[in-house]
Parts: C-alpha cells; structure tokens; sequence
C-alpha cells in the first residue's frame, strides 16, 4: 500500500533555534481519554516549548528559558503531567510546573555534567530516570529529588534512555562511545537501594550511539495486526505470512561493526563484573540495519528473510526488539534480544 505523510500543523521556534528533543504527555497507554494531548520541547538556546494538540492543530501554550545553555532534554512525569523535566548542557536537572509555566519545582546540580537524558517511568509512579555527559545513570523517587537513590555507571555519555514497554525493571540506555546497555532494575526499584546488574552491554567500534528504543510490536493481540511487516525487500514466501504479524531477519552472522557480546554475571547487588566468550547461545543479535549515507535499506551481511513459522514464535515474552541509532557510521541497527 502507498502512504502518503502531510504536514498537520508547525511551531516554529525561533531563528537560529535548533530544536533538541520532544516528549508526549502519553507515556502512559492508561492515560484518562479527557485529558489534553500535549508536547514539551527544548531547544539550542535552553529554553522549552509546550504545545498543545488540538482539533485546530498545534498550539503554543508557553515557552520559557530553563537552562543557560543547550536544554538537551525535556520530559513529562507520566503520573502527573503538569510536571515536566528538563536536563542541560549547565549541567543542571530541573523540575517545573507547567500550570505556571517558568515556575520551578526543584533544580538538581547532582549530575557533574551536561545532562541529556530524562525518561519517567510508565509503569512504576514517582521513578524517573536521568543520564548524563558524566557516564552515570541515576534513578530518583520523584518525591524526594534531594538525592537519587541508584547511581550507575554507564562506561559513555548517557545520551537517551528508554524504559521497556512491558516490564519495568529493564531500561535501555545509549551510551555514546559505550554503546548501548541494558540495565536490570528488579530490586533497585522494588527496594529503593542502589542494586542492579547489567544483562547486555554492547558496543560498535568507530561509532558513537545516540538513540536507542525498544519495539511495542507486541503490546496486542497478533490478531489485531492485519498485515504482516516484513523487514527487508523481499517477501515472505510462506502463505500463512499474513496472519503473521512480525517476520523478523534471522542473523547469520554478526554486522560487520558489531562488537562480541558482553552479558553481566549474575549478581544482586552492585554493578556487575561484564564478561564475554559466552559458549551458549548469544542473547543479543543484529537483525539488520539501515545505512543514512544512500537512503536505502540493505541486509546485514549473511541474513535472509525469515521462514514465517518463526514469526509467531518470535512474538513472545523473553523475546525483544529494540533498535539503536549511531554516528560516524550512519548506520541504524536492528536487534532481537533473547532473554533466558
């Protein structure tokens, strides 16, 4: 089917401006219907931008200057969205109450640089997570913003976090020249104290990994997805593909710029001790991946369209997708992480 992408409405933000990151107010997928749909931005000169999605377009609510450099990240607080964060180049974490728009709840100096990323948590109220220049994590109750009660360290500038759409102890984390990881938060969040392993930690040599997300492929019923999305340029040759909803690329060897595999020893408390040459099976594997230089699709070396009976098997709950994003290489990758 061809689909065709039209401008709804614009905010312009000003000359010179350049416009930094967005957040929805819809973090939450049990959001009250009645609320309004609203954005926050932040943008090259510091300051951030909320707007409101109306049946008449996009609508400029307020702006206000929050850092004195670069704001590299705005967030709301799901639970509570006249609540927004925002983290920049200062070094500063603030809060603000967007009811009263400039007016700030808190400011946080505990990040020893650029603060780049903010991500509330959708599944758990008052958890908020934030990455820094300075490679740390730190996981905060949002009813005492005096101290975190997580720091952890990152091994690269947390550039964007982003936590599983399903389960809430699992944050996803780009890390610049660290690549990415994925933290598991189980007992940190339930008991509130600085405990948690790493379960993947990955790095692409001569790159640097500035977005990273996971899939909500599979938040539905696989009856609710009608066509099959098929990844790559060739289709599914199997019939039954149709009421398949996911025929993912089955690796056959590793992308050409993707390191070995490093999974976390399996410990409660502290940050873990990484370690590679796992002889089993490894749980994180490159799908495929999109160069920027031409605009064209390609297949990672060696993989092919899968047959489309592993579709469905593919469609469960120790079984993810995530994507990253990186620089220097211009390369957009796509993972299937298996989970034990």
């Amino acid at each position: 089917n061809a689909y065709t992408l039209q401008p709804v409405s614009s905010c312009a933000l000003g000359k010179q401006c350049l416009a930094l990151s967005l957040d929805w107010s819809t973090g939450r997928t049990e959001r009250a219907s009645d609320q309004p749909l609203k954005i926050i931005g932040s943008d090259s000169k510091g300051q951030l931008h909320l707007l409101e999605v109306t049946e008449a377009g996009l609508q400029e609510v307020a702006t206000w200057p929050a850092h004195h450099f670069e704001a590299w990240i705005a967030a709301f607080d799901y639970w509570r969205t006249e609540i927004v964060y925002s983290g920049g180049d200062d070094g500063l974490l603030k809060g603000w109450d967007a009811r009263t728009p400039g007016t700030c709840v808190f400011t946080s100096e505990r990040h020893s640089m650029g603060v780049c990323s903010v991500q509330s948590s959708p599944h758990r109220e008052d958890i908020l997570a934030t990455g820094s220049y300075d490679e740390h994590v730190l996981l905060w109750d949002t009813r005492n913003m005096k101290e975190p009660f997580a720091d952890m360290a990152a091994q690269g500038g947390v550039w964007r976090l982003k936590w599983h759409p399903f389960h809430h102890h699992l944050l996803l984390a780009a890390c610049m020249h660290g690549g990415f990881q994925i933290f598991n938060l189980q007992k940190a969040i339930e008991e509130k104290q600085e405990a948690y392993t790493v379960s993947v930690s990955h790095t692409l040599p001569n790159s640097l990994v500035y977005g990273a997300d996971w899939s909500w492929l599979y938040s539905g019923s696989l009856s609710e997805i009608h066509q099959p999305c098929c990844l790559g340029t060739s289709p599914c040759g199997n019939s039954r593909a149709r009421a398949a909803p996911l025929c993912s690329l089955k690796a056959v060897h590793q992308s050409p710029a993707a390191s070995g595999h490093h999974l976390a020893e399996d410990k409660e408390e502290g940050p873990s001790r990484l370690q590679s040459g796992n002889k089993q099976r490894p749980p994180l594997q490159p799908l495929a991946e999109d160069t920027t230089k031409s605009g064209s699709w390609r297949h990672t070396a060696g993989t092919k369209v899968c047959d489309c009976d592993l579709c469905l098997e593919a469609a469960t709950l120790n079984t993810d997708l995530l994507a990253t994003c990186s620089f220097y290489d211009h390369v957009l990758h796509l993972w299937k992480w298996e989970s034990s």
